[in-house]
This record gives structure tokens, C-alpha cells and sequence, in this order.
């Protein structure tokens, strides 16, 4: 695939992802990570999905006021992520991108599945000690191997009953240190690319371009029928992805 080509389907992909970012205030990675597995492999997508990743979950780390006690609250989490992620990230380097590409698609299936059909749960804050490294392993394992970041993540902080702000916040922890690990292991692999690095940089500007499009777009949609169709194609890109090797 030429150069040309690959630009212009990181700018249409990341400005399609900063979109949905924009409307429902999450999903730029996954999509991008789902659009970006399926037309190239998943080491290309998240080689390319690591700066914008970057640059937007740090913005939403550190626009709410809480940074310090989530970080001291939840340390133990973002220290198994990282160990995890650089160890599961032999799987995403490695040569076989039929294995990686249907784990991707799983890993997509089952986030949007559960997102869309499950209830909400309640963890009681007691557990924590326990569940946070638990959880920190399972989503830095799932990172390394698939570069999908979301999963177990998002539903355990999402069921530890945080306010909304800091719900915001502890997902862009979270992500950035997901991302931040998903690079190091890339790159402790001896599979980081300049050339990929490069797009990665630019595709900053789409994305940042998207998220402000979907801010403005709002207003006038409603973000809790967009983000449920955003989840249904979803499913269905990661199903096709999963199924693809059996056809």
C-alpha cells in the first residue's frame, strides 16, 4: 500500500474516531483501532493509533480536578497494565496477523456486545485492593495482544460508583497509561517503525479536528442513539474480523 494511500485512510479514520470521541466522549482508539485492523495489520493500527491516543486521552486526563487521589487510588491497576501490556505485546509483533487480526475482532465483539446488552454493576469499594491489579492484568494482556485498551477497564470503573467527573478522568488515566505501555512494548519488541511514527504525528491533527465536529454535532443529535449505533458497527466490523479466518 502506498504512502498516499495510508494517509488518507489514517486522516478519514481519525477524524471519523475523533467524531465519535467528540459525540459520546469516548471511542477514538477502538475505532480507530477496529477501522485501522481491518485494512491493515494490527501492529500498522497501533503503531499508527499511539500519538493521537496520547495526545487526546492526556487531554482528558488532566481536564478534571482529581488527577493525584485517582492516581493514588488506583497505582496499583496502571503498575499491573503496564507490566502486562509490555509482556502480552509478543502476540501483536508477532508475524501471525491471522491470530492477531481475529483477536482484535474478538476483543471488539465483546466490548461492544457487553456495552450494548449488559447492566450496570456495582463493586463495593472494599474489593478494590483485590480487583484493581486483577483487572489491571487481564485489560494490560488484551492491550498487548489486540491494542484494544477498553476491556475489562471501562465496565470495573465504570461499576466503582466514581462521580462523573472522576469517571472521566480515571478512563483517561487509564488510557494514557495504556497507550504509554502499548508503546513501550511495540517498541521493546523492535517493532516500532518511523515511518509509522510519522503518520501516528499527523493523524493528530484529524483526530483533534473530529473531536471538535462531534462537540458541535451534539447538540444536534442524540448522542445516546448515535452511540448505540457507533456499538452495533461495531460488533459487527469485530465479528467479521474475528469470523474472517474461517472463511
Amino acid at each position: 500500500m502506498s504512502n498516499l494511500s495510508i494517509c488518507v485512510i489514517v486522516t478519514v479514520t481519525f477524524f471519523a474516531a475523533g467524531i465519535v470521541k467528540g459525540v459520546t466522549g469516548m471511542g477514538l482508539p477502538t475505532v480507530a483501532m477496529g477501522v485501522l485492523g481491518s485494512l491493515l495489520s494490527p501492529l500498522a493500527a497501533a503503531s499508527l493509533l499511539i500519538v493521537p491516543s496520547f495526545v487526546t486521552n492526556l487531554w482528558q486526563l488532566f481536564a478534571g480536578p482529581s488527577f493525584g487521589p485517582l492516581l493514588l487510588r488506583f497505582w496499583p491497576m496502571m503498575v499491573a497494565i503496564v507490566v502486562a501490556t509490555v509482556l502480552g505485546s509478543s502476540l501483536i509483533t508477532s508475524d501471525n496477523t491471522v491470530l492477531t487480526t481475529a483477536a482484535l475482532g474478538g476483543a471488539l465483539a465483546l466490548y461492544s456486545l457487553y456495552t450494548l446488552l449488559a447492566r450496570q454493576l456495582s463493586i463495593p469499594k472494599k474489593v478494590e485492593p483485590l480487583m484493581s491489579p486483577i483487572i489491571g492484568a487481564l485489560t494490560g494482556l488484551i492491550t498487548g495482544g489486540t491494542g484494544v485498551f477498553v476491556i475489562p477497564a471501562v465496565p470495573y470503573l465504570q461499576a466503582l460508583g466514581l462521580s462523573k467527573d472522576d469517571l472521566v478522568q480515571a478512563l483517561g488515566l487509564s488510557f494514557t497509561i495504556s497507550t504509554m505501555a502499548l508503546a513501550a512494548g511495540i517498541g521493546a519488541q523492535g517493532a516500532l517503525q518511523l515511518e509509522q511514527t510519522a503518520f501516528s504525528i499527523l493523524a493528530v491533527v484529524p483526530a483533534l479536528v473530529g473531536m471538535w465536529a462531534g462537540q458541535r454535532l451534539r447538540d444536534r443529535i442524540s448522542p445516546i442513539a448515535f452511540r448505540r449505533g457507533f456499538l452495533v458497527f461495531l460488533f459487527l466490523l469485530g465479528a467479521e474480523m474475528a469470523l474472517r479466518p474461517l472463511f
